[in-house]
């Protein structure tokens, strides 16, 4: 089995093929569509603005790709940035669409506490998922964000957190997975959740 941790230029990338390495997973950074497509499950990791990431996907013809094999039924884990992507757009960049994948919107926080929240937080459960098989309700996980995303679709909310409102942290639907938080900073509930990834989904 591989993984293929997708490569549009953002940042913090090599920390998620670190982990996979850790827990022996076989895994490839590119941007190549073809490598994608080989690949048994795909990973969009990182950081960045909403606008920045899909041009950057577009001018790399990503985004055919992502969509196709998502719809192909390949596994695929967003991780921060690629759980907001998954939406219909963003307040950072609204004349720019994003996958679509997810009804809802991603606003920016308004809200007393610092933003952006840098930092360890707790998830609520919200229904029963192999992603979160020996997580527990409540272990804390590690946040970098600005955005957080909104949606009716009540189904695919998979965990909430608490910071000044309470917003998604995960979502699940069908063969897509997505955490606002970053589980390859997340100590041993991080690579738990990346091994069910790999391993259990």
């Amino acid at each position: 089995m591989r993984i293929a941790i997708i490569d549009y230029g953002g940042g913090n990338i090599g920390s998620v093929k670190n982990a996979l390495d850790y827990l022996g997973v076989d895994s490839i950074i590119t941007d190549n569509p073809d490598e994608i497509i080989n690949a048994d499950k795909m990973i969009l990791p990182g950081q960045g603005r909403f606008g920045d990431v899909m041009n950057k996907l577009n001018e790399k013809n990503l985004i055919k790709t992502i969509l196709e094999e998502i719809n192909n039924k390949k596994p695929y884990l967003g991780i921060c940035i690629g759980l907001q992507i998954l939406f219909e757009s963003g307040e950072e960049d609204p004349e720019i669409k994003g996958l679509n994948l997810i009804k809802g919107t991603v606003p920016k926080f308004k809200i007393e506490q610092k933003v952006p929240q840098i930092g360890w937080n707790s998830i609520t459960k919200m229904k029963y998922s192999k992603l979160l098989n020996g997580i527990n309700n409540l272990d804390f996980f590690y946040f970098v964000h600005s955005y957080y995303c909104i949606t009716d679709d009540k189904e695919s909310i998979l965990t909430k957190t608490d910071y000044g409102i309470n917003f998604v942290s995960a979502i699940e639907k069908d063969n897509i997975y997505a955490t606002q938080f970053h589980p390859e900073k997340s100590g041993k509930s991080g690579l738990k959740l990346l091994k069910n990834f790999c391993e259990v989904i």
